[in-house]
């Protein structure tokens, strides 16, 4: 299961906050899918076949965000979605904006709601994509992360989305350490023009 992040709502959806939607449906735009509404788990689940032998549910929770554990661990019991099964993507205070990072399975919460209903939810053992958003210099971290981005931090995202899609096979298929590389090394390349 790939798990995107966020709260629900037009209000929302161009916060910092809500990165994990965001990619899901870039991802679900590329590959032409679709989300339905499942009432029954609060959640817009899509299925994407991206290999004869890959079947992936991509989870958007229509709770909010303090409360995804909630949808997502209904949705991993009636799928039998082992946890180690997952891939979480969602943003982080504690990184620049336009970084990412993959991480294997497990860690704390690092103080994101979201993660902190997951781990009481379903447990820490799921992989990550996080990409950072910063903190505010001052003020309200809530008004922060609810705020809608900048242009520079809207093309940050794009840029680390791009990089991304062509790799998310691999990663669901379990290849963390070599898709961080090569995700990695294509960052630096657009950076630098081609020239690191």
């Amino acid at each position: 299961m790939l798990v995107g992040l966020g709260n629900p709502g037009a209000r929302y959806q161009d916060s910092r906050h809500n990165v994990g939607f965001r990619f899901l449906d870039y991802l679900a735009r590329d590959q032409g899918l679709r989300f339905a509404t499942e009432a029954a788990f609060k959640v817009a689940l899509s299925r994407w076949h991206p290999a004869p032998d890959l079947d992936i549910l991509l989870a958007k929770p229509l709770c909010f965000m303090n409360n995804s554990g909630e949808s997502i661990g209904q949705l991993a019991r009636y799928y039998r979605i082992d946890t180690a099964d997952m891939v979480v993507v969602y943003d982080d205070l504690d990184m620049e904006p336009g970084k990412l990072r993959i991480k294997p399975a497990g860690g704390g919460h690092g103080g994101h709601n979201g993660l902190k209903s997951l781990n009481v939810h379903v447990g820490n053992t799921y992989s990550r994509m996080k990409l950072g958003i910063g903190r505010p210099s001052h003020g309200d971290i809530t008004r922060w992360v609810l705020s809608a981005m900048t242009s520079q931090e809207m093309a940050d995202e794009e840029r680390i989305f791009s990089c991304l899609l062509p790799e998310m096979q691999a990663l669901l298929q379990g290849e963390l350490a070599q898709v961080s590389n090569r995700v990695h090394l294509k960052l630096a390349e657009e950076m630098t023009g081609g020239d690191a």
